[in-house]
């Protein structure tokens, strides 16, 4: 804990120089259910100190591809009241290198988006290459074959979503992997339960307190089935 404290002034230096608009918080990885150390304009989240670990930062935990990141930039949030943030997470490793929490940066640009949205509703036309160069050089960072007013066209995925609770997270992260199964439930082999549990796994479904009895429920099997999924999947990862 030590270590993360001396990011606690950084939390609210951060919030105070960009606003009542930018959330800032600290996370202790370790403690899943209880993460949040600190935070600056929690209104936008709804979260307060001692609040629970995101989606996205489970992930990161859990996943071997952020093994060599230190941050992650720019991406897309999902807040309360349906709030669209633009958010970076820095990564902070411990003497071996080990994650052990995450200062996070979430902006709402909700606002900002539908301006973008009604000051689009006036631009009908596509500027001629002469004036898309023009406008390429007074910018200085934009494409010369952006539209004014436009993205690259490409969709956003939601990586990460600001829930206040455990049980918010339990729901979250069971839904990600039942919503994509295409049979009911009842018609689901014991393998592809079991391959469920090893996703759900993977995504730190089981960090939380009740989220084996939540998923048995969903599954339709008992808590003591998941348990036994749980240990066949570990002895399976032991045996390489």
């Amino acid at each position: 804990m030590e270590k993360l404290e001396e990011y606690i002034p950084i939390v609210k230096f951060i919030a105070s120089m960009m606003g009542e608009n930018c959330e800032v918080l600290l996370h202790d990885v370790r403690n899943p259910e209880n993460s949040i150390v600190a935070i600056e304009n929690g209104h936008i989240s709804g979260r307060r100190v001692g609040g629970v670990l995101t989606d996205l930062v489970l992930k990161i935990v859990h996943n071997k591809e952020y093994q060599n990141q230190d941050f992650i930039a720019n991406y897309v949030v999902v807040a309360k009241d349906n709030r669209i943030c633009q958010s970076s997470s820095l990564l902070i490793r411990d003497e071996n290198r080990e994650i052990i929490g995450a200062l996070c940066v979430n902006i709402d640009i909700t606002a900002l988006l539908a301006t973008k949205r009604f000051l689009s509703e006036f631009i009908k036309i596509k500027p001629p290459k002469e004036l898309k160069n023009m406008l390429s050089i007074k910018a200085g960072s934009r494409s010369s074959d952006e539209d004014i007013g436009e993205t690259n066209g490409e969709e956003n995925e939601i990586l990460e979503h600001l829930l206040e609770t455990s049980g918010d997270v339990v729901e979250l992260l069971i839904g990600k992997v039942l919503n994509k199964v295409t049979i009911p439930v009842e018609r689901m082999s014991q393998d592809e339960k079991i391959q469920a549990v090893r996703e759900l796994n993977e995504l730190g479904l089981f960090l939380f307190k009740g989220g084996v009895s939540e998923l048995a429920k969903r599954l339709k099997v008992s808590d003591t089935t998941v348990y036994r999924y749980l240990h066949k999947i570990k002895d399976e990862e032991k045996k390489g």
